[in-house]
């Protein structure tokens, strides 16, 4: 198999919100509105958001958005209205702004903050610990 092009999507329950979150709210790049938004992604890729009838938010993270600093992210995000979410079930504690803060990011993952979109998908921003 040969294999052209690779993206990912998912599903919304009103294009024009998820429009107007995905690029003004996160910061993503619009690149056409062609059956659906796709969106550029920093370093390639392209996400595609399609509202879709009877929509029902992803139950896990469905795009994760890497940063070099999280709490910066996360007080910008918070500014324009973004709730973070808090969760019990989590490796190690979030704290009150919602970050979990990794102890070991090589064993535990990166230190990460959830939030949802109008349509309830999950998303997160994220920062590599690894590089730190």
């Amino acid at each position: 198999m040969k294999v052209n092009a690779v993206f990912s999507g998912f599903s919304v329950d009103d294009q024009a919100k998820a429009k107007d979150f995905y690029t003004n709210i996160v910061g993503l790049t619009l690149d056409s509105e062609e059956m659906g938004l796709n969106f550029k992604l920093p370093q390639g890729g392209t996400v595609f958001v399609y509202e879709k009838p009877g929509h029902q938010p992803a139950t896990y993270t469905a795009l994760n958005l890497v940063v070099d600093d999280i709490d910066a992210a996360v007080d910008e995000l918070t500014s324009k209205g973004v709730t973070f979410e808090h969760y019990d079930n989590m490796p190690a504690k979030q704290d009150e702004k919602g970050i979990m803060r990794s102890p070991d990011p090589a064993k535990y993952g990166p230190s990460i903050a959830w939030f949802k979109d109008p349509a309830g998908n999950i998303l997160a921003v994220l920062q590599d610990d690894m590089k730190q």
